[in-house]
């Protein structure tokens, strides 16, 4: 696109969790969505086949990041995406689990808004719930398990910051989910 010709209108990013890696537990809506995207720009972690039920003509970018290994720093995506919106394109941000556990959603609406991108986000099965339901594990139960937690591996700098014996006292949920093994160690300690 020649730079001084605008679109007509601003493309909408839209923020879709592909749940936690089996085709048949996406959701309707995000499979729609994946089928009518310009632009899908996805992680590592969806499930095979998921980018066959992409449109023939659209573009695909993966950004995915592995343990201190990022394809694309997270800065440089939040800046794709504006770009891509600003070119009119539909995108979709295909993220593993569902975009706001451990899936840097919320950063990423944040670019957005500010840079006035419109945006919907479609909630997908994070990785958690599913295993645990794979597993017969009912994350939460009446007589046994009342809550259930969810702690980030590490900080943006990298840095653990978790008060772990506020974790581990009276009236603390059994089950606590950690997103990377740093976290676990850190809570053995």
């Amino acid at each position: 696109m020649n730079p001084n010709q605008r679109p007509k209108h601003t493309g909408t990013v839209y923020l879709v969790g592909s749940g936690p890696g089996a085709l048949d537990l996406m959701t309707v809506r995000a499979t729609r969505l994946i089928g009518e995207a310009d632009v899908i720009v996805h992680d590592h972690l969806i499930a095979d086949g998921v980018l066959e039920l992409a449109r023939s003509d659209a573009q695909t970018i993966c950004v995915g990041k592995r343990a201190s290994n990022h394809t694309v720093p997270q800065d440089e995506l939040n800046r794709l995406l504006v770009r891509l919106a600003r070119e009119g394109k539909m995108v979709v941000r295909l993220k593993g689990g569902d975009p706001f556990i451990f899936g840097r959603g919320g950063e990423e609406i944040e670019t957005l808004v500010d840079c006035g991108i419109p945006f919907e986000v479609v909630p997908g099965v994070t990785a958690a719930a599913g295993c645990a339901a794979y597993a017969g594990i009912p994350l939460t139960h009446r007589d046994h398990a009342q809550t259930v937690s969810f702690a980030t591996g590490h900080l943006k700098d990298g840095s653990v910051d978790l008060d772990w014996q506020a974790w581990r006292g009276p009236g603390r949920p059994p089950f606590s989910i950690w997103a990377s093994a740093e976290s676990a160690k850190s809570a053995a300690r």
